[in-house]
Parts: C-alpha cells; sequence; structure tokens
C-alpha cells in the first residue's frame, strides 16, 4: 500500500497548489489513497462543502480536520452527511460530523491534542485508543493528531506504535524531519507541514502577521498568495500486516 499524506491546505494558494498536483502525484507516485488535512482550506480558515468537493474530485480520499472545522456554519450539516470528512473524534458529544472516515481498506482516525490548544477537549490518548479497539481487522490505520506540542505527538506514535500503520501530526505548518518507522511498525512524523504560500508565516500574509505582532492590535491574517509549498508524506505498508515499511517526504515547489 503507497498513501500520501498532505499536510494543512492553507486557502487559495494551498488549495489550487493541491488541485493541479494530486492528479499528477497519484501517477507518479502509484498512490492507493491521498489523505489531506483541509481545516484550512476555505479563506484559510475552515472548510465549505464546494471546497472539500474540489479536494475530493481531484484524487483526495479523505480530508481531515482540527480546530478551524466548525469555522463555516453552514458545512455541519455537510460533515454529518458525508463519509469521506472527519473532524476530531475527541470533542465533546453533539459536535456535528465524524471523527473516523473509511476508504476501501484505509480507515483513518482524527483527534486534537490539548497541550497548548485553544479549547478543552476529552482525552485523545482514550478516544483513539477505543477507535483502534473497534476497527475491523485487517485494516491499514492512519492517525492524524492535530495539535501544538511536539511532546504530544510523539507520545502517540509511542502509544500506538505496532497497533496502527502511521501516526501522523499536523496543525504547525511547519514540516518537522523526524520521519521514521517505529520499532513494531507504525509510520510516524511530528507534523506534515502545509500546502501554502512559502512567502509567508505559516501560510499567512506576512505584513499582516508583522502588524499583530508590532502592535498587539486583532489583525485579520488573509492567507498569502504566490508560489506554493506542498508539503508531504509518503508511506508505504505491507499489504499482509498492515504496518509500515516506509516513510520519506513527498514536499513539492508549485509556482503560482
Amino acid at each position: 500500500m503507497r498513501l500520501l499524506f498532505l499536510g494543512d491546505i492553507v486557502g487559495n494558494c494551498g488549495r489550487e497548489a493541491v488541485l493541479r498536483t494530486v492528479p499528477e502525484l497519484r501517477r507518479e507516485l502509484r498512490l492507493d489513497y491521498v489523505v489531506a488535512n483541509g481545516e484550512n482550506v476555505s479563506g484559510g480558515r475552515g472548510i465549505s462543502e464546494k471546497h472539500a468537493e474540489q479536494l475530493f474530485d481531484c484524487g483526495i480520499d479523505i480530508i481531515t480536520g482540527g480546530n478551524h472545522t466548525f469555522q463555516h456554519r453552514d458545512v455541519y450539516q455537510y460533515l454529518d452527511s458525508t463519509g469521506g470528512i472527519t473532524r476530531p473524534l475527541n470533542y465533546p458529544p453533539g459536535a456535528p460530523g465524524h471523527g473516523i472516515a473509511e476508504s476501501g481498506d484505509l480507515t483513518v482516525i482524527n483527534v486534537i491534542g490539548r497541550a497548548f490548544m485553544p479549547a478543552d477537549y476529552d482525552d485523545p490518548f482514550r478516544a483513539v485508543d477505543e477507535a483502534v479497539k473497534q476497527a475491523g481487522a485487517n485494516r491499514f490505520i492512519l492517525v492524524d493528531l492535530h495539535a501544538e506540542a511536539t511532546s504530544e505527538k510523539q507520545a502517540m506514535g509511542w502509544f500506538l506504535d505496532g497497533r496502527v500503520t502511521a501516526v501522523v501530526g499536523t496543525h504547525t505548518h511547519v514540516p518537522t524531519a523526524d520521519q521514521r518507522v517505529l520499532p513494531r511498525g507504525t509510520a510516524f512524523c511530528s507534523d506534515a507541514g502545509m500546502c501554502g504560500a512559502r512567502d509567508s508565516v505559516i501560510g499567512d500574509d506576512i505584513q499582516a502577521v508583522l502588524s499583530r505582532f508590532h502592535t498587539q492590535m486583532p489583525t485579520r491574517l488573509p492567507p498569502a498568495e504566490g508560489t506554493a509549498n506542498l508539503n508531504g508524506l509518503l508511506i508505504e505498508a505491507d499489504d499482509a500486516t498492515k504496518r509500515a515499511t516506509s516513510i520519506v517526504r513527498c514536499d513539492r515547489i508549485v509556482e503560482g
């Protein structure tokens, strides 16, 4: 099995880069699955039905979410009714949407971390533990942990080593260089990075971010435009054991 995981897609720049590049990558890398974090795909915060459908149409099998998933209220019913899109599983009961999605023999579990995050969530370790126990036999399982703290992400990797195919971190928009296959066969990386403007501050307009830091005044942070970085991870796994055999960075520069 060959799976490409794409980091947080940020705004129009990141979305257009993904739409243009994913069909080529599916052919070039002979991919079985593409999974992407889409919580920032619409205007830099949140996701809309229109943009989710564009991502599905270009060849993305499952879209994961995070703390901005619920930014646009008109997407709530779509989250409830669409099987290929997730929001973090450990939101309190009653939140729209689903924390688990399936495509073929792949199960994707989406959870959100608690360290340094702006809201109170249920325990991600307990949530993912129960989800893994209930997952069907003979399935590839990928966990997207949307979290701030590298330590929390690494802890999740060790917690799930040997029980899932891969644990991949999202949220910081900065790719890490710690990708590896853990001893019991789980591919891990603290953060996949982002698909967004290369000349930016984690995808946002540079001058707007500088203004906020300089003045400490509330400032709208529009997504930057231009040439895009497309950050991803290529994960290979054994079809029989469902354990990872390799994880390597798959990064592209996409001219605007």
